[in-house]
C-alpha cells in the first residue's frame, strides 16, 4: 500500500505537470515493452519499437529490471523540460549518489549487479555516463519519439479533466478525481502498491503527472529528499501506432463549420458546451466531434456523466496554420463573437 500524507500547506501547493516527462515516458515505457499484458494498447507498439532497437536495451536491462526498483537518478525533474535537459542531469549526477542508488538496485547481490555493463557507473565515470546518456537516447528514439504527439495529446486530455475537476471544487476534487487506482480520503491519498510506502509532504506540495505508459499502478521516486511526484496512468483512447494512422482521415475534415467546432474546442469542453459555442445542435457537435476524433485531431474523454473533448498537438497546429494561411471569408464570424454589419 502506498500512503501519501498531506498537509493544508500541501494542498495548496497540488499542481499538475504542464507536459509528458520525457524520461518518464522512456523508462516505463520500457517495462511496457517487455510486458505482455495490454496487448490492445501496447502490442503492435512492441512489435514496431523490438524492430527499430539495436542494442540499447542492454544497459537499459541492468538498470530498470522487469519489477521492482530502479535509480531514481534515471527520471529527474529537469526531464520535464525536455530531453537534453534530462540527460544532462542523469549525466550531472553525484557519484555518491549513483553509489547509493546501484547499491539499492543490487540489493543481496553487489557483485553480481555492479559488475559487468555497470562497471564504472557507480563510481560516476565519465565513459560509463556516456554510453548510460546514449543508451536512453537511443531508445528513446526508438520507443518514444515516434508516437510523441499521441503522448501528449493523451496527457493533455487528462490535464484538462484534472483542471476541469480543480475549478469545480478545488484540491479536494482535484485529488478525488484521479483514477481509480488512487483513493483520495483525506488527509491521506492510497493506492495499491508492490511495497508497503508512507510518503510525507510536509509542506512541499506534490506534482501530479499523467503517463501513458505507466499501467497500472502509479510511481512514486524513493528518495524522500527529491521532490514529490506522483506518476500516474492516463485514460487509453487507442494505441498510439493506430491512433497515428487515423490521420489519413483528415481528407473528411472540410468546410467552415468543422474548422469552427474544432477551434470552438479550445482548451477543452464538453459535447454540450462545444454546441453552445460553435451554435449548432447537441447531435450535430457530438458528430462533428466524432469526425475529428477519428482525424486524430481531438482526443475524447469521459468524465462522470459528461465527456470532455481536447485539442491533440495536431489539432492545435492545424488550426494556427489555417489561421496563418487560410483566413476567415468576409461575413463568417469567428465562434464567440458577433459579426460586424456590412457597409
Amino acid at each position: 500500500m502506498l500512503r501519501i500524507h498531506f498537509t493544508g500547506d500541501d494542498l495548496a501547493r497540488v499542481r499538475m505537470a504542464a507536459r509528458p516527462d520525457v524520461l518518464w515516458e522512456t523508462i516505463l515505457s520500457f517495462h511496457r515493452l517487455r510486458d505482455r499484458r495490454g496487448a490492445s494498447v501496447f502490442g503492435e507498439w512492441r512489435t514496431l519499437t523490438r524492430a527499430r532497437l539495436n542494442g540499447e536495451t542492454r544497459l537499459l536491462a541492468a538498470l530498470v529490471p522487469s519489477r521492482g526498483y530502479f535509480p531514481d537518478f534515471l527520471t529527474p525533474p529537469e526531464a520535464l523540460d525536455g530531453l537534453e535537459e534530462g540527460l544532462e542531469a542523469v549525466r550531472a549526477t553525484p557519484a555518491r549518489r549513483l553509489r547509493a542508488e546501484l547499491a539499492l538496485l543490487a540489493g543481496d547481490r553487489p557483485h553480481s549487479v555492479l559488475s559487468g555493463r555497470l562497471a564504472g557507473l557507480a563510481d560516476g565515470a565519465a565513459e560509463s555516463m556516456d554510453r548510460l546518456v546514449g543508451a536512453l537516447r537511443s531508445y528513446h528514439r526508438a520507443a518514444v519519439e515516434p508516437h510523441w504527439p499521441h503522448i501528449q495529446a493523451a496527457v493533455e486530455a487528462d490535464r484538462a479533466v484534472r483542471g476541469r475537476a480543480l475549478l469545480d471544487g478545488g484540491a479536494d476534487e482535484l485529488l478525488a478525481s484521479l483514477p481509480p487506482m488512487l483513493r483520495w480520503r483525506a488527509p491521506v491519498l492510497e493506492a495499491d502498491y508492490p511495497v508497503e510506502r508512507e510518503v510525507r509532504l510536509e509542506g512541499r506540495g506534490l506534482l501530479l503527472q499523467p503517463s501513458y505508459f505507466c499501467r497500472g499502478a502509479p510511481v512514486v521516486r524513493r528518495d524522500p529528499e527529491l521532490p514529490p511526484a506522483l506518476v500516474y496512468p492516463v485514460t487509453h483512447t487507442g494505441s498510439p501506432v493506430t491512433c497515428e494512422r487515423d490521420g489519413l482521415s483528415l481528407g473528411r475534415l472540410v468546410g467552415h463549420t468543422r474548422s469552427a467546432v474544432l477551434q470552438s474546442i479550445g482548451s477543452g469542453c464538453t459535447t454540450s458546451e462545444l454546441a453552445r459555442r460553435a451554435g449548432v445542435s447537441l447531435a450535430s457537435a457530438s458528430q462533428h466531434a466524432c469526425v475529428l476524433r477519428e482525424a486524430g485531431l481531438v482526443v475524447t474523454l469521459r468524465n462522470g456523466n459528461a465527456v470532455l473533448h481536447t485539442m491533440t498537438p495536431l489539432g492545435t497546429a492545424l488550426l494556427r496554420g489555417r489561421a496563418q494561411r487560410d483566413p476567415e471569408p468576409p461575413g463568417v464570424p469567428t465562434p464567440g463573437t458577433v459579426p460586424s454589419p456590412r457597409r
